[in-house]
């Protein structure tokens, strides 16, 4: 991360940042921040699964703009400590964190070791990516447990 951001890099993160405005992948994001909470890996298998469905196309966009912003990182078209900054790429980390857990299954039931690949290696390639996925899994894990529990009758 000893490279200094360019105002090429900054252009280049502004326009990944217009591709989140567009108004489809507003609601792709909305849907995979707010409404998808997999509790497993057969929860994402599910919606992986649900081809065609609205679900599963949110997924593939969400999914895929990630995997390749992190790969315009990872082969140095962005500058990567820019990148990491958490108004940049905090949703990735967040998405990230969703999955994380059930990664390894997923991968094997989809007979797809490249899913997710870039953002993985992107939020577990250094010190500092690790620090924040840790952080940002224990804060999506409480959720998770939160909205597993039933609700309590008053």
């Amino acid at each position: 991360m000893a490279n200094k951001a360019t105002a090429h890099d900054a252009q280049v993160v502004m326009q990944l940042y217009d591709l989140r405005r567009e108004a489809e992948m507003r609601k792709a994001r909305n849907w995979f921040l707010v409404e998808f909470w997999p509790q497993s890996a057969d929860d994402v298998m599910k919606v992986a699964n649900a081809f065609p469905s609205q679900e599963n196309a949110w997924m593939r966009q969400v999914g895929g703009y990630w995997d390749m912003a992190a790969a315009l990182v990872l082969h140095g078209a962005i500058n990567e400590e820019l990148f990491l900054q958490p108004g940049i790429c905090g949703e990735m980390f967040f998405l990230f964190a969703k999955i994380h857990p059930f990664l390894k299954e997923v991968r094997q039931k989809m007979n797809n070791p490249d899913a997710f690949a870039n953002v993985e290696k992107l939020a577990t390639g250094s010190k500092l990516a690790r620090k924040r996925l840790e952080r940002v899994s224990k804060n999506v894990e409480s959720r998770r447990k939160a909205m597993a529990k039933p609700a309590k009758k008053g």
